[in-house]
């Protein structure tokens, strides 16, 4: 069996396949709630047979959206609206996952098709919060207030309460969001972070948000259940985050209770230029992570080709493969994988009302 489409086992939760679809903002909700195109979008990739399928950046709080039109799980009328596809998920094989967020300095913005810009505060958008009053730049030129320590603390409850409610909702997989420039990644990054209080300024003061928030949420997730995190190991640019401090924070987070690691990079600023872009660019960072950590990992980004995948985990440079724009492509992306990797019974990947009917000659 291709290593792609081995089970793998974290804590009580089994995969079936080590593919992943990783979360993807559809700026489709209305006050956060998911609706019937959130159901298709999910259940689709569900029915195509990845093992996982996390749920978009999810805000914990209002403000905390990207646009008014992100994913919310801060009511607790929110909850029923997730379940319902966190069973749907289940019911055809795929572990239903959720990813938390508050998207700080980047938050208030129009939908990306609508310019992927700032909506102005009163007319539509809202005040925006980050570790320091310094605009994200390009579009997204809204000055931030800077967070005071009651802020903070809002925030950090707010996480836990939405965890909470992601378990209520059928979740079993929790990811939270400490990459892309959004606010916990705003807190690790010097080129966000010019705070001279305990939240800013040194490594320690500058992982704090993360370490802080991250423990209270572990206090309430299940121990039986993955908690995961997607970071942003590289900013690409000098004075910004390295893979070397990122390699320290990842060590302290599994020493609190990480029990996996989705490696990402960058966007905590509007430069990326010197970013590699090309296939699987990340599977080496990640590789290199997984080794001097002994963390679990997720690889993404640019991961297109099944032998590419197959490899990535064959070689143990990552345990599973996490893809977005390629499951927009092809929502059965497993299957035709298990074709091309010579899977007995690809099939079998797909629900019996699809198998039966791919199976006939």
């Amino acid at each position: 069996m291709p290593s792609l489409f081995q089970e793998f086992q974290l804590k009580d939760v089994r995969l079936k396949n080590r593919v992943g679809v990783s979360p993807m903002c559809q700026y489709s909700s209305e006050d956060g709630f998911p609706n019937d195109w959130h159901f298709v979008h999910l259940g689709s990739r569900a029915v195509g047979g990845a093992g996982l399928v996390i749920v978009e950046a999810t805000a914990v709080s209002p403000e905390g959206r990207i646009s008014p039109a992100d994913s919310g799980i801060y009511l607790d009328e929110h909850v029923e609206p997730f379940a319902r596809i966190a069973r749907f998920m289940k019911q055809y094989g795929a572990v239903p996952g959720i990813q938390i967020a508050h998207a700080g300095r980047k938050a208030s913005a129009n939908k990306p098709w609508e310019g992927d810009d700032h909506i102005e505060t009163g007319k539509g958008g809202w005040d925006t919060i980050a570790p320091s009053a310094i605009p994200f730049g390009g579009n997204l030129n809204k000055t931030p207030m800077e967070m005071t320590v009651d802020d903070i603390a809002g925030i950090q409850n707010a996480f836990v309460a939405a965890a909470q409610r992601s378990l209520a909702a059928g979740f079993e997989w929790l990811e939270l969001h400490f990459a892309h420039g959004y606010l916990a990644h705003e807190f690790y990054s010097p080129l966000a972070n010019k705070r001279t209080d305990r939240y800013g300024g040194s490594f320690e003061n500058r992982i704090r948000f993360i370490m802080e928030t991250f423990t209270a949420v572990r206090n309430v997730w299940p121990d039986r259940l993955p908690l995961t995190a997607r970071l942003s190991v590289t900013d690409w640019i000098e004075g910004g985050v390295t893979v070397e401090e990122s390699i320290e924070l990842v060590r302290r987070l599994k020493d609190a209770g990480l029990d996996l690691l989705d490696v990402s990079h960058g966007f905590v600023t509007p430069d990326i230029s010197q970013v590699p872009w090309g296939p699987g660019f990340m599977i080496p960072i990640t590789s290199r992570i997984r080794q001097e950590t002994g963390i679990p990992t997720a690889a993404g980004w640019m991961i297109t080709d099944p032998h590419q995948a197959n490899d990535a985990i064959q070689d143990q440079h990552t345990d599973m493969v996490v893809l977005a724009r390629e499951m927009l492509r092809d929502p059965y992306w497993p299957y035709h994988a298990a074709v091309a990797l010579g899977v007995e019974e690809a099939s079998e990947i797909l629900p019996i009302q699809y198998a039966r009917a791919v199976k006939a000659k």
